[in-house]
Formats: structure tokens, C-alpha cells, sequence
């Protein structure tokens, strides 16, 4: 068995001496490991960073064996790496694909999200919108994307102003009645209108973040979500105050 694609390194952990079992995330082939032999050798330790772009060949005996990867690069995000809120949504993407995704099925709608996504690490006006949107096409193609054209209750496509935590779906301001106090709120960004300043992407961010919680982590038995998620918030946040 043997295959041919393009990826982006998730991480790496040593496997025995001087291999790693490399994790990737491929547009054919999902997220899906494999050994690269000599992996802890200088010159293949800078290619196997996480973010990072590869040409992949894997090769096993059964398809359903690890198998082994030989690897070229094609694609170095190392660059924007010194910049903390650049490394944080790193880690939070990379973390959230490792965590969500089935093993070996491919996401090609996701995948042409995260390359372009990846690609504006380090221009902080706007990697933070452009992440929004990604956790959000995440969601998404893992079935649990969130409907905000019409309200629930009414079907009205006016003053939605919440969102329903059960459904995922927009909700009137009408519609909300006494339920109001239950409800997210419908930050405009979240629809690709009004403010898209740092505070209200922050506000949405926690909004994603409920669904990812409490939807997807939920279906993969409530395990809980990745700090690094986590931290790309918190670093985030601290930079709106300062």
C-alpha cells in the first residue's frame, strides 16, 4: 500500500533511537500518522515542525499498518513563530484538528481552510478574524455548524440578536421571550457583519468555544478540549487590554 500527498504537520513524538511517528493533516487522506525514519536527525528535525508544509509519501505492508512517510518540505511557517499570539493560534490549530478529526478521512473543504489560515500567521490585524472563521468551518464539517439566517422560533430574518446553545440556530429578539437569559449571544461577526474590532471576535470566540465544548467535545466523549485552545484566548484577550 502506498499513497502520495500534501500536508501540514501536526506534531511529532519519538519512536524509539532516531524516529518519529509524524501526525499530519492531508487534504486526501485526513489526519492520519506515520513513522519517518531518522526523524530526530538534523536535518530532518526543522522540517517536521508543527504548521509546517510536506510532500508525503506513505508506504505500509496492509493499509491498515502505521506504515512509514519519507518527507520533503515545501513550506516553512517557522518565520512568524516568534510572535506569541502567532505560536498560540498555532497550537490551537493544530491541537483542535489532532483532537476533532477521525483518523484517515479526508476533510478537503476543512483542509483549504487551515493551509490559507496557516498562511496568515504573524499579521495579527488579521489572523484573529481569519481564526474565528476557521473554528467556525470546523464546526462546520464536523456537523455541528451554526445556523444563523433565521430565527427558531419565528423564521423572521430580523433582530436576531441570540443563539440557542441547544440547536446552534439564530433566535429574534421576539422570539427569545422569557428564554433571553438562556441564550447566547448573536455577535455580529459571527454572520461576517458590523464590528469585527479584537473585543467583539473575542466575544464570538466564546460563543465557538461553547459549541466546540459542549457539541463536539461532547460527541467524542466529552473529553475536554485542548489548552492550547485555550490559551490562544487568553493570549489574545491580554493583548486587547494592553
Amino acid at each position: 500500500m502506498d499513497w502520495r500527498d500534501q500536508g501540514i504537520i501536526l506534531s511529532t513524538r519519538k519512536h524509539g533511537e532516531t524516529s518519529v511517528i509524524l501526525e499530519v493533516f492531508t487534504p486526501m487522506h485526513g489526519r492520519h500518522a506515520g513513522v519517518v525514519r531518522g526523524g530526530v536527525s538534523r536535518k530532518m528535525t526543522p522540517i517536521l515542525q508543527p504548521g509546517g508544509q510536506v510532500d508525503l509519501h506513505w508506504r505500509a505492508r496492509l493499509e491498515e499498518h502505521i506504515g512509514s512517510f519519507s518527507v520533503e518540505p515545501l513550506r516553512s511557517r517557522a518565520d512568524a513563530l516568534s510572535d506569541r499570539l502567532a505560536l498560540a493560534g498555532l497550537n490551537a490549530v493544530t491541537a483542535l484538528l489532532s483532537f476533532a478529526l477521525p483518523e484517515r478521512e479526508p476533510h478537503e473543504a476543512l483542509y483549504a481552510r487551515t493551509e490559507p489560515l496557516l498562511d496568515l500567521l504573524g499579521q495579527n490585524d488579521l489572523w484573529p478574524l481569519a481564526y474565528l472563521r476557521w473554528e467556525m468551518a470546523l464546526l462546520e464539517d464536523l456537523g455541528y455548524g451554526l445556523d444563523l439566517d433565521s430565527c427558531a422560533v419565528t423564521g423572521t430574518t430580523e433582530n436576531l440578536i441570540y443563539i440557542s446553545p441547544k440547536s446552534g440556530r439564530a433566535v429574534s429578539k421576539q422570539g427569545a421571550g422569557d428564554w433571553a437569559d438562556r441564550l447566547l449571544p448573536l455577535v455580529p461577526c459571527l454572520k461576517g457583519q458590523g464590528d469585527s474590532s479584537d473585543q467583539a471576535i473575542l466575544e464570538a470566540l466564546y460563543v465557538t468555544g461553547y459549541f466546540l465544548e459542549h457539541k463536539l467535545a461532547a460527541s467524542l466523549g466529552n473529553r475536554p478540549l485542548p489548552e492550547a485552545r485555550a490559551r490562544f484566548v487568553d493570549r489574545f484577550s491580554r493583548q486587547i487590554v494592553r
